[in-house]
């Protein structure tokens, strides 16, 4: 599920946007009237005194992370509500979010893992049928204030049943009996390479596990041209791509090139792709993604050498370079940060100031 469509309904589950608004598309006549719809509830809002810090709860984001995790949604969806948490006072961390995906099966079927896209949501329901099905089978909490939806202090559960079901027979949101995978597909790794986390996006197509020698890349541009040279040079390997985090990048860029080369090169079972930068919702395959502490400053990932044996296990929740303590201290005592992308102006001040993606790259803390 990409990423627009991921924090739209994830937004639209914790009560801070209009029902159907993540599912409507863009060039449907009813966004006009979402459109018009938003300022006027907006005006109801300013007369209610009602404000995001009286919506956004830990219970409200936990709903949330719900609807990103049953469906589909990007790995992106952690970054940005750990942010959203902290920005009304609430300490939402990366373990939150794997107690969830542990809880919540994955069921839509949709791109591009699956095969449909969000305008199939739409026409069977929207979110707002999803947020009805979810409630009903026990995994929303209703006990939410609902802030921009239709009808104003209800909570989250009056407002399910004011909207339609899914249509029966829709073969896009599978049962929770018969889910496209038990657990969610978002999956929070530790170990020697992520001691301060990482983020996996696992829908279960591409295995639990993968163990192969590294092959490192200094930023996304060299790996896209040695895989055009030589794209069968990277079967096996544990793809490493640093310098992308958000003080390297700066600004933790999106590997979208990356994991369509190793897609298009048809090595998405062969190739798992390791980065402390970020992924866009159009990614998939094996892919590892915010690993903390990024290479800029020092972290494992930025130790890793080529032929390094990395093993990846996801039902251990385990990443790890295979390389004894000492050798990678003895690493470290040799290494130098490398520049600075940026020496003045904006980004300078962003490198600076900015948090770790664990932290949700603040930068006001």
């Amino acid at each position: 599920m990409y990423t627009a469509n991921t924090m739209a309904s994830a937004l639209e589950a914790m009560g801070m946007s209009l029902p159907y608004s993540s599912s409507t598309p863009a060039e449907d006549p009813l966004k006009l009237d979402e459109c018009r719809l938003a300022g006027k509830y907006l005006l109801e809002l300013l007369k209610m005194d009602l404000k995001p810090r009286d919506i956004i709860t830990r219970k409200s984001l936990r709903n949330a992370m719900v609807i990103v995790m049953a469906l589909g949604g990007s790995t992106n969806a952690v970054l940005h509500l750990i942010a959203i948490a902290k920005s009304v006072g609430i300490d939402l961390t990366l373990d939150d979010f794997q107690r969830v995906s542990d809880a919540v099966p994955f069921i839509a079927d949709l791109k591009p893992s699956g095969k449909y896209v969000m305008e199939d949501v739409h026409k069977i329901g929207g979110t707002p049928g999803v947020i009805r099905y979810l409630f009903e089978q026990g995994f929303l909490d209703g006990d939410c204030l609902t802030g921009i939806l239709l009808a104003f202090s209800l909570e989250s559960a009056e407002n399910a049943e004011l909207f339609p079901p899914l249509s029966k027979g829709q073969e896009i949101i599978r049962p929770i009996e018969n889910p496209i995978k038990k657990t969610a597909h978002i999956q929070i790794l530790y170990g020697n390479l992520a001691p301060e986390g990482s983020v996996a996006k696992i829908t279960g197509k591409e295995g639990l596990y993968f163990s192969g020698q590294a092959l490192v890349f200094e930023g996304e541009e060299a790996m896209i041209a040695a895989i055009s040279e030589d794209p069968l040079s990277f079967k096996g390997k544990v793809v490493i791509i640093r310098g992308e985090g958000p003080k390297g990048g700066p600004g933790m860029p999106e590997m979208l090139t990356p994991t369509s080369a190793i897609m298009g090169a048809g090595l998405g079972k062969d190739v798992a792709l390791l980065t402390d930068g970020r992924f866009s919702g159009g990614s998939h395959g094996f892919v590892v993604g915010h690993i903390c502490p990024e290479a800029q400053e020092g972290g494992p990932i930025g130790l890793v050498q080529n032929g390094d044996v990395i093993n990846v296990d996801v039902k251990n929740k385990r990443i790890d370079v295979l390389v004894s303590d000492e050798e990678m201290q003895a690493r470290r005592e040799k290494w130098t940060a490398p520049p600075y992308k940026a020496n003045q102006g904006v980004l300078y001040k962003y490198i600076k100031n900015v948090k770790s993606a664990s932290s949700g790259c603040v930068t006001d803390e």
